[in-house]
């Protein structure tokens, strides 16, 4: 797969990385039919209760896919592949983005990015602490 989807605005990378988790376990084909208004309706059940402006938190992406929100640790991410993990990035001081650990090269997690639209290694991400994951079950 080469096209993947963008989030549709700069508060949607959590519900993004949700879209995409799911559209993989089931299978869905490229172009991703209907990703922006999937992405956006994700977003409004997931912050309910929470200002979307803040983004999704780790429990709610937890509560959706399934899973417990960890401390990141590179080991258990990878030790959880084939399996998607999400993680939240950012600065020292809070997290500000979400991607979605997909695979592993030479140990460094691949991700997709929502907000480049691509498959990466985590470490060529803008944000460069990672703060949690969503651990699979």
């Amino acid at each position: 797969m080469t096209d993947w989807p963008r989030q549709p605005d700069s508060r949607t990378c959590g519900p993004s990385v949700v879209v995409v988790a799911r559209l993989l376990d089931h299978g869905l084909p490229e172009p991703w039919p209907g990703f922006r208004d999937e992405v956006l309706a994700m977003h409004r059940r997931l912050n309910r209760w929470w200002p979307r402006a803040l983004g999704t938190t780790p429990w709610a992406v937890a509560r959706v896919l399934g899973g417990r929100v960890r401390r990141y640790r590179r080991a258990d991410v990878l030790a959880a592949l084939p399996r998607r993990v999400p993680v939240y990035l950012g600065s020292r001081w809070l997290p500000r983005h979400v991607v979605l650990v997909l695979d592993e090269r030479d140990g460094e997690p691949l991700a997709y990015d929502p907000a480049r639209g691509v498959v990466a290694p985590l470490s060529t991400s803008r944000w460069k602490h990672a703060w949690f994951a969503v651990l699979p079950d």
